[in-house]
Parts: C-alpha cells; sequence; structure tokens
C-alpha cells in the first residue's frame, strides 16, 4: 500500500485529466507519469539508489512533485524541508540526515550558497550559476520505471518544528504515508472531482501527505499555488474552481483585512474549508461563515509524528464548540487522554492526548531514547499536548506538556496565562514560562513584547490580571523584549527562553 501505486492506478484510469495545475498550466497524470520516470533515471544518474536521502527545499512548484515522484520510483527517501530555513537550520538538516542529493528553488540560492553539506546540489524552477538545472537535465532524459517501492521502505523522513529543542527527524514509511492520505480523504469525503488547493508549504506534513496524498489517492486535482498570498489566494480559488482548501487560520483572516474588494472573489466552488496549527474562537467563525458565504469550515488536529491525523471539529461544531479541537478522532486513528496518574480523563479533567494508528511515524531518525519517550504500551503515540474535556466530551488545548508550570504545588498553564495577557491592548506577543525556584519549586515568568509606541510594566499587566486568573498562575517576573524567539513557522521555541535564564 503507497501512494506511488495509486498515482498509477490513477494515471491508468484517466491518463488525460490534469492532475496538476500551475500558474494556468495544466500537467495531465500521462504527463506527469512521464516527468517522474525521467526524475528517477536523472537521480539515479547522480547517483541516488534505494535508501538514499534525496532533499527538497522547494516553494509549491511542479519540481517538487516530480522529484517527490521520481525519487520514489527508484526506493530512495524524501526529506522536505522548510525553504524559510536560514543557512545554519537548513545545514543541520542535511547533516543529520546524511542527504546525498538536494533540490532546492532557484529564488533560495543566497541561502544555500551559506550551507555547507556535501551532498549534490541541483536547482528547480530557475537557473543558478554553478548548479545543475534539475528541470532542464529532467526533461533531457529518456525515462526509467524504477522498482515499486516497498511498503514498509521509508518514503519520508518529516523534521519536527523544534520548538523544545533541535528538529527531530519522524520516519515515515509508505505504508505511514498511504494510511495519512487514505484516512484525511474518508475525513472529508474526497472525490476525483476535487481540486485542492495547496497554497500552504508543500513541505509540510498536512498538505504533503493529507491533501496532495489524499488527492493522488481519489485521482483528483491538485491545484499549487507557488506561495500563499490573500488576493492571489482568493484570485486563484475563482480562477481554478476550487474545490477544497487547507490552510492556517491566518490564511483566512488574512484576505479579510488585506483585499478590499473581497467580496467580489466568487469562492462558491469549495466545499470544505479546512484549517489546522490553532482554534477559531466563536465570533471570529461567524465572521469567517459570513464573509466567505460558506459553513463548511473543518478543523483538523494532528502533529508531524501521526501522519499528521488525529482529531476533527467539524463544520455543525464551529460556533458551538469554537476552541475545541474536537471530541472524535480522524478516521484510522484511536484516541485517548490520559491523566497524570494514568487514568483516562473524563469532563473537568486534564489530560494528555495519546493516539495510534497505521499513519503513526515508526520513529525518530537515529534518536532511539526520544523514540522510547515518544510511545507509551500498546504503541500509543504520546502526543505532549494536554486538554481539558468538557461535560459533552470535547477537548481544549491547555497547554503542552512541557510546558506546564509547577509552582507551589499547583499545575499553571502557560497557555491560559498567555491568552489572558493578549488580551491587553499593549501587549503584542508573549511568551510564558517556568523559572526554578528554591522555595515553590517554579515561578511563573512572563517574556512580554510590547506593541509599538506602548507603554507598560510588569505591575500595570498583574494588576491587570488580578481579575482574571488564580493568584498563583500571576507571573511573577515580566521580562520586555522586542521579539521573542520563534521557529520559521512561527511556533515559540521556549527552550531557548528557559536556556537564557540558566
Amino acid at each position: 500500500m503507497n501512494l506511488h501505486n495509486a498515482f498509477l492506478g490513477a494515471v491508468r484510469m484517466t491518463p488525460d485529466k490534469p492532475f496538476v495545475r500551475h500558474e494556468g498550466q495544466s500537467i495531465t497524470y500521462a504527463a506527469m507519469n512521464r516527468r517522474s520516470r525521467q526524475a528517477a533515471a536523472l537521480l539515479r544518474a547522480r547517483g541516488v539508489g534505494a535508501g538514499d536521502r534525496v532533499a527538497l527545499m522547494c516553494y509549491n512548484t511542479p519540481g517538487f512533485i516530480d522529484a517527490l515522484l521520481g525519487a520514489w520510483r527508484i526506493g530512495a527517501t524524501v526529506v522536505p524541508i522548510n525553504h524559510k530555513l536560514q543557512a545554519p537550520e537548513a545545514a543541520y538538516i542535511l547533516d543529520h540526515c546524511r542527504a546525498r542529493l538536494v533540490l532546492f528553488d532557484a529564488a533560495l540560492a543566497p541561502v544555500m550558497r551559506q550551507v555547507a553539506n556535501p551532498a549534490l546540489r541541483m536547482s528547480t524552477a530557475g537557473a543558478v550559476d554553478g548548479v545543475e538545472d534539475f528541470d532542464a537535465l529532467r526533461a533531457a532524459e529518456a525515462g526509467i520505471d524504477g522498482a515499486p517501492p516497498a511498503d514498509d521502505g521509508i518514503a519520508e523522513i518529516l523534521y519536527t518544528s523544534g520548538t523544545t529543542g533541535k528538529p527531530k527527524g519522524c520516519l515515515h514509511s509508505h505504508r505511514t504515508v498511504a494510511l495519512a492520505a487514505i484516512n484525511a480523504a474518508l475525513a472529508v469525503s474526497l472525490v476525483r472531482g476535487d481540486r485542492t488547493l495547496i497554497a500552504m508549504p508543500i513541505w509540510h506534513s498536512s498538505p504533503l501527505n493529507n491533501w496532495l496524498g489524499g488527492t493522488i489517492y481519489v485521482g483528483g486535482t491538485v491545484v499549487l499555488l507557488r506561495e500563499y498570498h490573500p488576493q492571489r489566494f482568493l484570485e486563484t480559488v475563482r480562477d481554478e474552481r476550487v474545490t477544497v482548501h487547507f490552510g492556517a487560520p491566518v490564511s483566512f483572516f488574512a484576505p479579510l483585512q488585506a483585499v478590499p474588494d473581497f467580496a467580489d472573489y466568487d469562492l462558491s466552488s469549495v466545499r470544505a474549508w479546512i484549517y489546522g496549527g490553532g482554534p477559531i474562537g466563536a465570533d471570529l467563525a461567524r465572521r469567517l461563515m459570513a464573509a466567505y458565504k460558506s459553513e463548511r469550515f473543518l478543523q483538523v488536529f494532528g502533529m508531524t509524528e501521526t501522519g499528521p491525523l488525529g482529531t476533527l471539529l467539524y463544520p455543525e461544531e464551529q460556533v458551538a464548540k469554537a476552541g475545541s479541537i474536537g471530541r472524535v478522532a480522524t478516521p484510522g486513528i484511536d484516541l485517548r487522554v490520559v491523566r497524570a496518574d494514568g487514568g483516562e480523563a473524563g469532563p473537568g479533567d486534564i489530560g494528555e492526548v495519546w493516539l495510534r494508528g497505521d499513519s503513526v511515524m515508526l520513529g525518530y531518525l537515529d534518536d532511539p531514547a526520544a523514540t522510547r519517550a515518544a510511545f507509551a504500551e500498546g504503541g500509543w503515540y504520546r502526543s505532549g499536548d494536554l486538554v481539558r474535556v468538557d461535560g459533552d466530551g470535547y477537548l481544549f488545548i491547555a497547554d503542552r506538556a512541557k510546558d506546564m508550570i509547577v509552582t507551589g504545588g499547583e499545575n499553571v498553564y502557560s497557555k491560559e496565562v498567555e491568552d489572558v495577557l493578549l488580551t491587553h491592548p499593549a501587549v503584542a506577543d508573549v511568551a510564558v514560562i517556568g523559572r526554578p525556584h528554591e522555595i515553590w519549586g517554579e515561578t511563573v515568568v512572563a517574556h512580554v513584547v510590547p506593541r509599538p509606541g506602548a507603554a507598560i510594566d510588569g505591575e500595570a499587566l498583574a494588576g491587570f490580571l488580578a481579575d482574571k486568573l488564580a493568584r498563583y498562575k500571576i507571573p511573577r517576573d515580566y521580562v520586555f523584549a522586542d521579539t521573542l524567539p520563534r521557529t520559521p513557522t512561527g511556533k515559540l521555541k521556549k527552550y531557548v527562553l528557559r536556556s537564557a535564564q540558566g
């Protein structure tokens, strides 16, 4: 069971159907079959074989898919890399995965020139001096069929975003990737007639495995937007008659603020607006439904380690249970919420989300200790996400387990404190962490970025929180800064703040 075979099935079924739409041009299933055979031949000619790692640091362009399918044809493993990374971050991943070859977008040449790594380099979506042009060389190849990848062979190494330390490489087999695609397709009822927009970065696990993979599985059409831009997003949905879109919440809010004639765009072709990476409140949910003239919003929650699959919040639940990640797992996933004492969490409890299923990673690359720590007995993946269970069984994120602060025997969930601080008009960004304390165990510290021109101090913030949070939750210290350390995908790197305080 693998996506390579699913792709070949679609080639046989609908060879002349557009598989990829990009910048107004179509690549049919038959044409992509030819291109992937050519890519396989080129990669093999450059010394890539079964088990070798091919890194892909690209925008959303056909070259990424050419190389992905071409690598799989010859049993190689793909390593998608965040195109927003700087040279030291990219070098770490290339070194860690021992990449044989790296394909990068020509626009990223200034970064790649600073990367010290011996992997062979090729460019796509443009020529780069001193680097082989993958697209031109691929087009000149006769092509090879290769050998079907083994289901238990490693298809991908997906790197985590590094919120708790160095990024870890999640090992996904062809089987886990296929199951992530199949079950995502089931979750939103993807069909052959769907036109799925990939506007979020294709190297990210959900666009890659859930939505590109799911569309391949059903034989649909993928619409590639090189990079998200609010107006280009609206134009693409309208012009390409997109039916399914997945994005972070900001991808839905940004057009409302940035495109004055938003209401003039015909978005009626979309039957599923899918979001992930954060919840949407009730008022914002109502606003989005009114603006997009649709109630077909659906939230997905998961993580790179699980495929990503996890839980769902369905359209009819968006307002009534706004802020929840849902109460049921996606198809193919088993769900538990486990208290600190090992018991099952019930209404009013806080527990950790545990997930199990065939889309879950095999483990972390070269890190058996982290792999052991990630799994509980019975194959359950311990997500590290703490949720509160409401009276109806819906789950609301309380905190990351690693971000929980224990002060004087009381648990403080940093996200709760952060959410309240962010309602202060002078606060632009905030991170709440624990600082070791001789008596209390830990004390609560808030790192705050003030809004431009705002004057604020710790005393004023403590007063603001006094009637909003229990006393033990209120930070005892405030550190003011111009920015907070974040990953290229926007997640707080709290370990940096912890390290800085000793």
